[in-house]
């Protein structure tokens, strides 16, 4: 197997196994963690298939800006003191070793695309009109259907959020006890 293939299979078989433990972690903030694993991995295949530009996008876009939305409605969904301190427990320093190794592996992969190997990355250089172009082009539906995925993802957490909520406030009002939902414990 020669370079430009290990260059390519390494990350797509990070990007594959992290997806993966995306999907089957139970805890929403260890599944975030892998979800910014699969997304650089995504990126780097597409740095090494010579799309320098994508792989900036993905970084960017995704692994910045929707891992930023998803945890701020995963922060939004977990408010009170209880859900604090259960955080507190499920961020321990062995949630880190696999996610590390997983990001340690990709960063090997990038520093051997850097040091001069020949794979695809030498592709050619794209405006920015052009991409621009071809996004609001022939491929005006994926992004519009992709815009309104994630606009749904949002009204459901908003409204997941907002029936948590009224349900943690009716337990407290009919319990007397003394958290109330806005997570500071009364003070």
């Amino acid at each position: 197997m020669n370079a430009d293939l290990v260059l390519f299979w390494v990350p797509a078989a990070i990007a594959v196994f992290s997806t993966a433990l995306v999907i089957t972690r139970k805890n929403a903030s260890r599944a975030l963690v892998y979800l910014v694993i699969s997304l650089l991995a995504v990126a780097v295949v597409f740095f090494v298939l010579g799309a320098p530009f994508a792989a900036a996008l993905e970084v960017v876009v995704y692994a910045g800006a929707i891992v930023v939305l998803f945890l701020f409605v995963v922060m939004m969904l977990n408010l009170g003191r209880s859900s604090v301190l259960r955080e507190g427990g499920w961020l321990r320093p062995n949630m880190w070793v696999l996610p590390g190794i997983l990001a340690f592996v990709l960063l090997i992969v990038m520093f051997h695309v850097f040091a001069g190997t020949q794979a695809k990355t030498a592709g050619t250089e794209v405006p920015p009109s052009a991409v621009g172009r071809a996004l609001f082009g022939p491929y005006l539906l994926a992004v519009e259907l992709a815009g309104f995925l994630l606009l749904a993802a949002l009204v459901g957490a908003y409204h997941l959020g907002r029936r948590y909520l009224e349900e943690r406030r009716a337990v407290v009002e009919g319990t007397g006890e003394g958290v109330d939902a806005g997570g500071d414990g009364g003070r």
